[in-house]
């Protein structure tokens, strides 16, 4: 469920451009469609590395619960490697880079303290 849900929001994201780009007054073909589809393509990737720890989490005799901070975790992991590696990638210091990935980590630590709170 969870790589259907990265797939319905890529595919929103895609429309949402599309629609963007027409309502500024610029064409919209197929060749504009492949590429926003292209450039939205993270969004799914995004989903790869969860939907495979879920996938996996039986076999680690793991329960729906421990299968869900599984999948958090792992997203979590990618949300600050992927804030430290993009703010390297664009230039800046590697303390900036590190308080970029803090700063995402803290998002993700208020999604665990959000879970946690309600139960989940």
């Amino acid at each position: 469920m969870i790589l259907v849900t990265g797939i319905v929001f890529w595919a929103a994201h895609v429309y949402t451009n599309l629609a963007g780009e027409r309502l500024v007054g610029r064409p919209v073909g197929w060749a504009e469609a492949r590429r926003a589809a292209r450039r939205e393509l993270p969004i799914v990737e995004a989903a790869v590395l969860p939907a495979a720890a879920l996938m996996v989490s039986p076999l680690l005799g793991l329960g729906p619960s421990g299968a869900g901070w599984l999948a958090l975790a792992v997203a979590g992991a990618q949300q600050f490697s992927w804030a430290l590696f993009g703010a390297l990638n664009a230039g800046v210091s590697r303390t900036q880079a590190v308080v970029e990935g803090l700063v995402n980590l803290a998002f993700v630590l208020l999604i665990v303290a959000a879970k946690a709170t309600l139960g989940h």
